[in-house]
C-alpha cells in the first residue's frame, strides 16, 4: 500500500486537488483581519453576541491549533445554531474562553516555524 500525504486523504481517490504554493500576500491579509477581529472582540462595550461572532470569526481566520480545537468546535456548533436556527446560547465565559483560544493561534503565527 502505497502511503499517502494529508492532501491526498482529504481529497480521496476521486477528488483531484492540488497543492498550491502559499501566498505571503493572502496570508498577510488574513492575519491582519484576524487579529482586528480578535481586538474588537474584547471591547466589552460591544454585545456579547457580537464578541462571539468576532471572535468566532477571527479563529478561523487565523486558523485552527489542536491545543485549542474542543473550545472552537463547541463555539462551531453553538454559532451554527445561532446563525441558523436563533439559538445564540452563549455566557461570558465562553466568549473569554473563545478570545483566549483565537488569541493561542495568533501568536502561534507571530512563532516562526
Amino acid at each position: 500500500m502505497t502511503p499517502t500525504s494529508p492532501l491526498d486523504n482529504l481529497a480521496g481517490r476521486s477528488k483531484a486537488l492540488k497543492p498550491e504554493p502559499p501566498d505571503a500576500a493572502e496570508l498577510a491579509g488574513l492575519t491582519r483581519t484576524g487579529k482586528a477581529r480578535l481586538a474588537d472582540a474584547r471591547n466589552t462595550v460591544l454585545a456579547l453576541e457580537s464578541r462571539f461572532d468576532l471572535a468566532y470569526n477571527a479563529a478561523h481566520t487565523l486558523g485552527l491549533g489542536p491545543e485549542v480545537w474542543r473550545v472552537l468546535d463547541l463555539c462551531h456548533n453553538k454559532r451554527n445554531l445561532g446563525a441558523y436556527e436563533g439559538l445564540l446560547e452563549i455566557d461570558l465565559r465562553l466568549v473569554t474562553d473563545l478570545i483566549e483560544a483565537t488569541q493561542k493561534v495568533a501568536d502561534a503565527l507571530k512563532t516562526p516555524h
